[in-house]
Order: structure tokens, then sequence, then C-alpha cells
């Protein structure tokens, strides 16, 4: 397998990546993490708008050939390279700082790195195994411009996902520093309670997810229900009738336990055929 450094396909094996790379030192960068299916990126313009919205919120200079022609010619480009262009494939695309300097950089210029996986379905599948989560109290989501990207400083989503795999969670659920829900440590947390279907707002800590854009349009042009951007109580979630995740790989994952409760996926499982609808016929 090959990967794409700087606009050079190298082997993935390559040691091309030193001690002094500022995102091993300080998480110093950014990436964005999109499927290719139907021969074509999903949604791929709000990818590439978020790639570069957390860009600038690092302060970090924009390359002249950044464009969003460009960054996608790369992908398919490396896509193509590795024999994937028929098959369904994660992108992630990884952009950091150049080497130099301590807490201050020496520079704003910028590296990256694109990487792909063959993945199963070109579909988004719903998941219908048990999926079982817990609030992770240990620390707190500050609900800032920084959560809402995708940087690669993630330690609260990291000791979330280890505090779920110890206790035999499927995913845990992230607070921020108000004790509201932020999301879940791989994407956003969607409630439904009777004809109303609620996710936590960006200004409370939710990361961006495209997924979450590309379903609340969808749902605000849908007749059966009323959407809503909202704080989320954790006293909130035993009352819902289902809850369910979301993120850009697998599309929507419903929860089926928290704590006492035992929740259904109808509305998930109604949803999904919308997003593979949009995801599939998207211009």
């Amino acid at each position: 397998m090959k990967l794409n450094y700087n606009g050079s396909l190298k082997a993935a094996d390559e040691h091309i990546l030193t001690t002094q790379n500022r995102a091993f030192l300080y998480g110093d960068g950014v990436c964005d993490v999109c499927k290719y299916s139907y021969q074509k990126l999903l949604f791929w313009e709000e990818h590439y708008l978020r790639l570069m919205a957390g860009m600038r919120v690092l302060r970090m200079d924009i390359p002249m050939a950044f464009s969003m022609e460009y960054l996608q010619d790369e992908i398919i480009a490396l896509i193509k390279a590795n024999g994937l262009e028929s098959k369904p494939v994660k992108v992630r695309f990884s952009v950091f700082r150049k080497v130099g300097g301590g807490y201050t950089p020496a520079t704003n210029e910028v590296d990256y790195v694109i990487e792909t996986e063959e993945l199963r379905s070109p579909f988004y599948v719903l998941n219908e195994a048990a999926y079982e989560v817990e609030l992770f109290k240990d620390f707190y989501v500050q609900p800032d411009l920084l959560a809402t990207i995708k940087h690669l400083n993630k330690n609260v989503n990291i000791l979330g996902g280890i505090f779920a795999y110890e206790n035999d969670y499927q995913n845990c659920l992230l607070l921020n520093s108000n004790k509201n829900i932020a999301g879940v440590v791989d994407g956003n947390l969607f409630v439904v309670q009777g004809n109303t279907i609620k996710t936590p707002p960006l200004t409370d800590g939710a990361v961006n997810g495209i997924t979450r854009k590309i379903l609340l349009k969808t749902l605000k042009k849908a007749p059966d229900y009323e959407v809503v951007e909202a704080s989320i109580s954790p006293f909130e979630l035993q009352k819902a009738d289902e809850l369910f995740v979301t993120n850009s790989i697998v599309g929507i994952q419903p929860i089926s336990k928290y704590r006492k409760k035992d929740y259904p996926c109808t509305v998930a499982k109604s949803l999904i055929g919308k997003l593979n609808t949009v995801a599939r016929f998207q211009e």
C-alpha cells in the first residue's frame, strides 16, 4: 500500500516522519476522515471546508495549491495507486505544521499525509448488534471552538475509549464542563423523543461532524420530525425513545442500551436509508 506525503506517493511502511514532527511532539495538526464510495468522495465539499476551517483555527498557512479540486485529485490518485478505485475506502487526510520551534512554532507552513483503508461496504449499513454506552466522567470536553474541529490532540476521546473498552461498553458519552452531553468518543449523539430529534449544538463542544450536518439538513426537509440543536442533560437520556450516534464512516449507529434502559432502532433504520440515498445521488 502507498500513502501520499506532500504530493508524492510513498510506501506506507517508509519512514517519512521524524521524532521532531510537531504532530508527534505537540499534537499540532488537524485531520479529516471521509468515505469514498460509488467512485466518488462522499460529501467532499463539506469535508474540504471543515479541513480548511480547522487549519484556520490553528493559524496554519494554507498552501495556494490547496483548492478543493487539487486535494480531491490527490486523494483519487492515491486510491487508484492502491488499486481501490472500485472499492469503498476510508480516507484520512492529516495536516501538521512543519518541523521547528517549541510551543511557539518556527513556521506556520504545513506538511500533509493522505492514507487509505479499504472498507467492507459501499453503503451505510445499520449495525443492530448490542451497543451499550455509559457516561465518561473522568475528564470533560471544553465547549469552545477547538472542540468542534478534528485536531490531533484528542486525549479526552482516547481516555473515553479506554474507559469503554475496560468496562465492556461499545462507546461512551462525553460530557462538557457544564455537565451536558457533548457527543461520543467517535462522533455525534442524537436523541429521539416522540417526533423530536435533538442533538447537542456546536457551542456545547460537539464536533462539527459531516454526517451530523447532512442529517440535520435532511431532517429539516422531512415533515415527520422536528429537529432541534439544544443542550442535552444526562437525565434526558433514560426518558428518550431512541438514541443513535453518527460519523462519516459508520453513518448511523443505534444505541441499544444506556444504564437500565433498552432502546429500539426504528428511527435510525429509517434515517440510514435516507442517508444512503443522499450519499448515492449527491452531485
